[in-house]
This record gives C-alpha cells, sequence and structure tokens, in this order.
C-alpha cells in the first residue's frame, strides 16, 4: 500500500481518482493487464487494447479495469468493492475514469504540441 499522500506518477501509467471520498492511485501495471487479459479473454495486449479502444464497454467491464486499476495502485479493492463504490458524477464519472487509466496505459506521453498517440504494443 502507497503512503498517504502519495502523488500519481504519469510516466508509470498511474492516474488519480476519488472513489468513496478518498483519493485513490490507479495503475494498470503488467499484474493488472494480465488480470485483464484473463477476464476479456485477450490472447495478448494488442487483443487487449484493441477490445478497448473500441470504445464499447459494458458496466461489468469497466469494473473489473477500475479494480484492476486500484490493485495496481496498492488499493486493497475487490470487484466487488468497485461494484459497490461511488465516485462523482456517476456513470459519466466512471466512465471519465476508466476513459483516463486506459489512455495513461496505453497512449504515448504528451508532445511538446501538446498531443498524444497510441504506443505501439
Amino acid at each position: 500500500m502507497r503512503a498517504a499522500g502519495a502523488r500519481a506518477n504519469r510516466r508509470r501509467g498511474e492516474i488519480e481518482a476519488v472513489v468513496d471520498g478518498e483519493r485513490r492511485i490507479l495503475c494498470l501495471t503488467l499484474g493488472a493487464l494480465a488480470e485483464l487479459e484473463t477476464a476479456f479473454a485477450a490472447n495478448d495486449l494488442t487483443g487487449l487494447a484493441e477490445r478497448f479502444s473500441a470504445g464499447r464497454l459494458k458496466a461489468e467491464d469497466m469494473i473489473r479495469i477500475i479494480g484492476a486499476g486500484l490493485r495496481g495502485g496498492g488499493n486493497l479493492y475487490s470487484d466487488q468493492d468497485v461494484a459497490e463504490a461511488s465516485v462523482d458524477g456517476g456513470i459519466a464519472g466512471f466512465a471519465a475514469v476508466v476513459g483516463e487509466l486506459l489512455i495513461a496505459t496505453f497512449a504515448e506521453p504528451q508532445t511538446e504540441a501538446g498531443g498524444s498517440s497510441l504506443r505501439p504494443l
């Protein structure tokens, strides 16, 4: 578990989100990505990225992604805990957390021009 007051490091693919009223760090670590490959029956990271880039996620998908991200960030959250959690903005807030986490994981860091592009896997 992280020390209190720790901040997200975007270079490591970390983001911050307020879950159940507390600021949490989320990160799709290699272990978290392996967990998602299994959950989504993806053959590899490319298949996982393609699934996410389709932009059609079920609520259960968002629960799994946020749960894996929370665990990757050192938080003790089960998928059931995530399903019962609250985020400001409701479902739109959950979708924003998922989007930000996927971008932090699969997109190139911002360029000086301010753009980003997907990383090759």
